[in-house]
C-alpha cells in the first residue's frame, strides 16, 4: 500500500514540476519579447511576427513557431544589424533541445549519420554581436535537415548576401523558413520533416519608406545566381498559409508583398 501511495505522490511531484517549469518558459518567453520590444529605437523582432497556429517561442534575440507535426520551427525571425556582424571567432558550441518548446523539441541525435547538415535557420553569422547570442543560435528549435551542398552551397551565400543588405541598411528584419507540408522524407526515430524548400524574406525601411524582397529556393544543390530565385511573398503566403507583416497597413502590405522589384537593395 505505501509503494502506491508514493508511486502516487511521485507522480504528482513530477506533475507539478512539468506545470511549473512550463509556467517559468512562458513567463521567460513573453519577458524576452517585451524586452526586446522596449529596448530597441528602430526595429525589434516583435514588430512583424508572421501568424501562427502553433507555439510561438521568443528568445532573446529571435522569435520562432515551432511545427510539432515536422518537429522544426515553421518559421522563425530575427533582426540583423551591423553590430551582430563580427569577425569573431566563437568556440562553437554543441547543440542543445530547446526546453522552453512545451511539446519537446526534436533531439540533435536525430540529424547522426542521416546524411544531412543541422541547417541554421537564424544563422550562427547573423549572431556575432556577444557569445550568448552567438549560443542561442545552437538550439535545436532553430534548425532543419538540410543537405550539405545546399547549406554550405546557395543557402550561404543567400546568408551572406542578406549580411551584406544589414551593413548597407543598418538594420533588416529577417523571416527565415521552410515549407512543411505533408509526404514529407524525415530522419531520426522523432521523424523530422525534410522540406523541399526554404525561405528567406527581408524588410527594412530606408528613409521612412519600406522595402522587401524574398526568395524561396528548392533544397538542392544550385549554381545559379541567388536572384534567380527572387519570388513575391504573396507566393510564400499562398503557399505556407502564413500571414507575413499583417501589422503593416493594409495598401503598403499588399504593395510591397506583390513585388519582386529589388532595386533600393
Amino acid at each position: 500500500m505505501k509503494k502506491v501511495v508514493y508511486t502516487i505522490i511521485a507522480i504528482g511531484i513530477l506533475v507539478a514540476l512539468f506545470f511549473v517549469q512550463r509556467y517559468q518558459n512562458t513567463s521567460i518567453s513573453n519577458e524576452n519579447i517585451e524586452n526586446a520590444s522596449q529596448n530597441n529605437t528602430d526595429l525589434s523582432h516583435a514588430d512583424f511576427l508572421p501568424v501562427s497556429n502553433n507555439q510561438i517561442v521568443h528568445h532573446k534575440s529571435y522569435s520562432l513557431s515551432y511545427n510539432e507535426q515536422h518537429e522544426q520551427a515553421e518559421w522563425t525571425v530575427h533582426i540583423l544589424r551591423p553590430s551582430d556582424i563580427k569577425a569573431v571567432d566563437y568556440e562553437r558550441p554543441y547543440f542543445e533541445i530547446d526546453d522552453m518548446v512545451s511539446t519537446g523539441a526534436a533531439s540533435w541525435r536525430n540529424y547522426k549519420n542521416s546524411g544531412y547538415d543541422r541547417g541554421h535557420l537564424v544563422p550562427a553569422g547573423d549572431r556575432r554581436g556577444s557569445y550568448e547570442d552567438y549560443e542561442e543560435t545552437f538550439l535545436t528549435s532553430n534548425i532543419s535537415p538540410q543537405r550539405h551542398d545546399f547549406n554550405s552551397g546557395i543557402w550561404n551565400r543567400l546568408e551572406q548576401k542578406v549580411r551584406y543588405y544589414a551593413q548597407r541598411n543598418n538594420a533588416i528584419y529577417v523571416v527565415t523558413g521552410s515549407i512543411l507540408e505533408d509526404g514529407l522524407q524525415s530522419i531520426g526515430s522523432e521523424n523530422v520533416s525534410v522540406p523541399n524548400q526554404f525561405y528567406k524574406i527581408i524588410y527594412k525601411q530606408h528613409n521612412g519608406k519600406p522595402s522587401m524582397l524574398a526568395f524561396l529556393m528548392p533544397h538542392q544543390e544550385a549554381s545559379q545566381s541567388i536572384y534567380d530565385f527572387v519570388v513575391p511573398v504573396d507566393s510564400i503566403e499562398q503557399i505556407t498559409g502564413t500571414d507575413f507583416f499583417a501589422q503593416l497597413p493594409d495598401a503598403i502590405e499588399n504593395e510591397l508583398e506583390k513585388s519582386t522589384d529589388r532595386s533600393g537593395w
